[in-house]
Parts: structure tokens; C-alpha cells; sequence
């Protein structure tokens, strides 16, 4: 009986190990760098068939990879134009975050705000139909920002885009604010035009780029659901910025943003599911309104910067690798202070997620730990921990969880074990900060449906949400 009984307790121990090992790692399956995506054939509906969607209350898009407009690169050549852009990206919102939450008065005529459109780094955009009868442009959708712009004719300096540029004077529904406006005043700091007095906009950019126009409303047209009295900036002088899209939608938590400004129609709600191109022929969508809300979201509520309204900082708790929560990753970390420094967001352009510097250090060190059986590489990139993984087709690797208040986002193992060249070299798609901005990044989020609930202050995260 004794024997049995032990052999019982063997049995058992086993079985608990193998389940605790199953829960603590997860298969890889290696997948190669993607190639560029094919832009599929834009989204122009002609008057006679612009019927109203079913539900005004809501819309859906289709999502592009700004990779789509390089189909002249190979996949290696577009992974590094993404690190590029993802650093000016990086750069460009510490920078905001540092300056808008220094005190001191601003200096000149600026309101401000850096996007994701500085030097291309706006990683996702869509089709949009501006103006009356629409005309159909590429535009990037950008959480780091609020104004909506376009370029507009006539130029005085204009990049290269796609679509032929806006031209207002063709538009039925467009109309330019006055100086007194209310709009005009939510601007950081506004113009006002001495001959017509209208209201002037100017958006200025890290890297000191920049664009200046009339401040302005027009009809915007998502499919066939259209958008009255949208506030936005109409370019006339854009210089060094993004090649190929006409222009930018805010989507941050500003007062000009797009989901604030269309609040009462879309109940200040939208979210998107970004799909990983390496494992997925899926596209990514970006939803607005009810239907935005996925019903199997774990929610982590809205922190309030009372210095800076644009951004969606998040509370990160901790994080777990291989099933336990990783010492030296503590809330205290990623706290927001008094005067507006520090925190997290949660961001769609940014591509690789930054952690301040020493919850950086103790991530990449649990993970290696658990990854002892994996051949180490060279550091590439930004990347310190990388693996040769060359002639697998899978590893086993530990899981990591990101630990919101109030949400736990458990991650795919594609989410944080890149491919980054030909060779079968595959990096941790995590880095540190010696800034006090985390960020978490669009690699990150890749399969969730994130959604943005500005009027419950609240982000959520619905795994597999791009089905």
C-alpha cells in the first residue's frame, strides 16, 4: 500500500511539473521577415452609390502598413526603415512629453505637437474621402496626436503624396473658422490671419519640421459615412515630413483630436487590431463607435496628465516571465509624478516597446533565464538579447504577461521574439529607456483589439481581436 501510495505522489508530482512547464511556455512558430504589403485599390464610393451605412453610429476601416508604399524594398531594407522611424518616433514623443511638462512659458507661434508623421514614422493609415464631393486620400492615424491636416493647394511647399493634393476652393462643405471661433482658441496657440481674420494653425515637430495653414472645418467621408464640421488644419506650407500620405487624423485624448471632436457620434469610442504580417494575410482595422468595444476585453483605466491631455498613459503593476512576476518590476517604476514625467502610454506608431532603464534590465534578464536553451546571437539594433535560430522551424520560449491594473495581457510569443534579418536571427522585442517615459509599443499589441473607451477613460485588450 505504501509503495502504491508513493508511486501515487510520483505520479503526481510529474504531472504538476509537466502542467506547470506547459503554463510557463509557450511554441514559437519561426516565421520569416515580411515582405511589403499590396496596397489594396482604394476605397472611392461615386455620389450615385454613397447610400448611408446601416448603423451612422459606427464605422469600419481597413488599415495599411506604411510598408505598403515601399514595395521596392526587401523585407531586411523595410526592417531597418522601421527601427529608423520607430527611433524619430521615440525621440520625438520624450521630447513632447519633456517639454510640455517643463514649466516656463512656450516661446513663437507653435502648437506644439509631435506626431508619428515626422519623417515617416506614422506606422498605420487609411483612406479617408475629404471634402464635397469627396475626394479619397491616404491618411496616417496617429494616437501621439490630436490636430487633423491635410495638405492643401495652393501650395507653397508641399511634399510628395500619392493622391493629387486638396484643393478647398473645389469643396461645397468647406469653410474657414474665424479668429474668435471656439475651435480656433482650443489650438496651443493660435494665428489669426490680419487680412481675412481667420484662424491659422502651425503644428511643429521634433526634428523641426512643421505645418502651417488655415484652421478649418470639412465633411470627412469613412466608406460611406459621412462626417460633418470635422476641424482641421488645411496646409499650405509643409515641409519635411511624410512622403505619400496627404496628411494625419488625431486620434489622441487632446480636445482637437478626432475622437473627441465626433464625440457625441461615435460616443467618443474606437479601437483597432493591428495584425502580425509575418503569420496573418488578415488586414487591420480601426473601428469607431459602440461596435468599437469588443466584449471580451479586460479593461485598465485612464490615467489623467493634467500637463499633457494627449497621450493614454495606462498603470503598469509588473510583468511575469515564465510564470512569475519578475522582482525588480514594481508600479513604482512607471508612476506618473506631480508634475507630469514619467507614466506609461500605450501607443499605435510607435513599433518596439521602451521600459525605463531598470525594469528594462530585470525583464531581458528573467527572459534570458528562461531561455537558456536558445542559441544567443549578436546584439542587433536596439536589441541586446538576441537568438540564432536558424534551421528551426520552432522553439519553446518563456511566456511573458503584462500586468495592468486590472488587466492581465498575456502575450503571443510573436509579440516579443522578433525575426530582424534573413538569417534566422530573432531578437526580444523589448528596450530600455533612461528617460522616464515607458511606452508600449505596436509589436505589442499585435492581434489584440485595443480599444479606446475616452468616455469611460478607460483602454482595453481583447486577444485574437482581428477576426
Amino acid at each position: 500500500m505504501e509503495k502504491k501510495t508513493t508511486h501515487l505522489f510520483f505520479f503526481t508530482l510529474l504531472l504538476s511539473l509537466s502542467l506547470c512547464s506547459a503554463l510557463d511556455h509557450q511554441t514559437l512558430l519561426l516565421s520569416p521577415l515580411p515582405s511589403a504589403p499590396s496596397l489594396s485599390q482604394p476605397e472611392s464610393f461615386s455620389e450615385t452609390t454613397s447610400e448611408p451605412d446601416s448603423d451612422p453610429s459606427s464605422l469600419s476601416l481597413p488599415l495599411h502598413h506604411l510598408d505598403a508604399l515601399s514595395s521596392d524594398q526587401t523585407p531586411s531594407q523595410l526592417f531597418h526603415l522601421r527601427l529608423r522611424r520607430d527611433s524619430l518616433r521615440f525621440n520625438s514623443l520624450t521630447s513632447l512629453a519633456y517639454n510640455r511638462t517643463r514649466p516656463g512659458p512656450s516661446s513663437g507661434f507653435s502648437s506644439s505637437i509631435v506626431s508619428g508623421l515626422s519623417q515617416g514614422s506614422g506606422e498605420y493609415f487609411t483612406r479617408i474621402g475629404v471634402g464635397s464631393p469627396p475626394k479619397y486620400l491616404y491618411m496616417v492615424l496617429d494616437t501621439g496626436s490630436d490636430v487633423v491636416w491635410l495638405q492643401c493647394a495652393p501650395c507653397k511647399r508641399c511634399y510628395s503624396q500619392t493622391d493629387l493634393v486638396f484643393d478647398p476652393r473645389k469643396s461645397s462643405s468647406y469653410s474657414s473658422l474665424p479668429c474668435s471661433s471656439p475651435l480656433c482658441r482650443r489650438l496651443d496657440s493660435p494665428g489669426c490671419s490680419s487680412k481675412s481674420k481667420t484662424c491659422l494653425y502651425q503644428v511643429s515637430y521634433g526634428d523641426g519640421s512643421f505645418t502651417f495653414g488655415d484652421f478649418s472645418t470639412e465633411t470627412l467621408t469613412f466608406r460611406r459615412s459621412k462626417v460633418p464640421k470635422v476641424a482641421l488644419g488645411c496646409g499650405h506650407d509643409n515641409e519635411g515630413l511624410f512622403v505619400g500620405a496627404a496628411g494625419l487624423l488625431g486620434l489622441g485624448r487632446g480636445k482637437l483630436s478626432f475622437p473627441t471632436q465626433t464625440g457625441s457620434r461615435f460616443n467618443s469610442k474606437f479601437s483597432y487590431c493591428l495584425v502580425d504580417r509575418s503569420a496573418s494575410s488578415k488586414p487591420s482595422s480601426v473601428v469607431f463607435g459602440d461596435s468599437a468595444v469588443s466584449r471580451t476585453a479586460r479593461f485598465t483605466p485612464l490615467v489623467p496628465n493634467p500637463k499633457l491631455d494627449t497621450f493614454y498613459y495606462i498603470e503598469l503593476l509588473g510583468i511575469s516571465v515564465g510564470g512569475t512576476r519578475v522582482r525588480g518590476i514594481t508600479a513604482s517604476l512607471f508612476k506618473l509624478d506631480p508634475s507630469g514625467n514619467g507614466g506609461v502610454i500605450i501607443d499605435s506608431g510607435t513599433s518596439v516597446t521602451r521600459l525605463t532603464r531598470s525594469a528594462y534590465i530585470s525583464l531581458r534578464d528573467a527572459f534570458r533565464a528562461g531561455a537558456r536553451s536558445l542559441k544567443r546571437a549578436p546584439e542587433f539594433s536596439l536589441f541586446d538579447t538576441c537568438f540564432d535560430l536558424s534551421g528551426k522551424t520552432e522553439v519553446k520560449v518563456p511566456t511573458v504577461v503584462l500586468h495592468f491594473r486590472g488587466a492581465d495581457v498575456s502575450l503571443p510569443a510573436t509579440n516579443y521574439l522578433i525575426p530582424v534579418d534573413s538569417s534566422g536571427t530573432f531578437c526580444f522585442a523589448f528596450a530600455g529607456t533612461t528617460g522616464g517615459l515607458s511606452i508600449i509599443g505596436n509589436i505589442q499589441q499585435q492581434g489584440f483589439r485595443v480599444v479606446y473607451d475616452l468616455a469611460g477613460k478607460r483602454v482595453g485588450f481583447a486577444p485574437r481581436g482581428c477576426a
